[in-house]
């Protein structure tokens, strides 16, 4: 079977801009991601993090770290500020490479950023 080269999305919100809320969310969405897609530290390529402007008491990056990711590429950059935009919001996505067909990727939104992506199924 052929190997490809995939991104996948996804992004959480928090309650709270804390070190410990982010980390915790961070953790739980990679976690789902790498679950739904079949996927092992071996298959990511890099991880680029984005967050609000709202969000600056850690970096997600550090989260992902703490799960054994260190080996990753990992980066993290400023989300713009689209007024009316979800706050305390994280994305992400990874660069992964994956057996499965792009319409098998399975994107991952949780918490109050399930609505960015309405169209895709829970």
């Amino acid at each position: 079977m052929p190997t490809f080269v995939r991104a996948i999305r996804g992004a959480t919100t928090v309650e709270r801009d804390t070190p410990d809320a982010i980390a915790d969310r961070v953790v739980a969405l990679l976690s789902e991601i790498l679950e739904r897609n079949g996927l092992v530290e071996d298959d990511i390529i890099s991880i680029l993090f984005t967050a609000t402007e709202d969000l600056v008491s850690t970096f997600p990056a550090t989260a992902a770290r703490s799960t054994g990711l260190g080996a990753v590429p990992l980066i993290c950059a400023r989300e713009i500020p689209v007024t009316g935009s979800t706050p305390r919001c994280v994305r992400v996505m990874l660069h992964v490479t994956t057996e499965r067909r792009r319409e098998d990727i399975h994107h991952v939104y949780l918490e109050g950023a399930r609505g960015l992506r309405d169209d895709l199924p829970d």
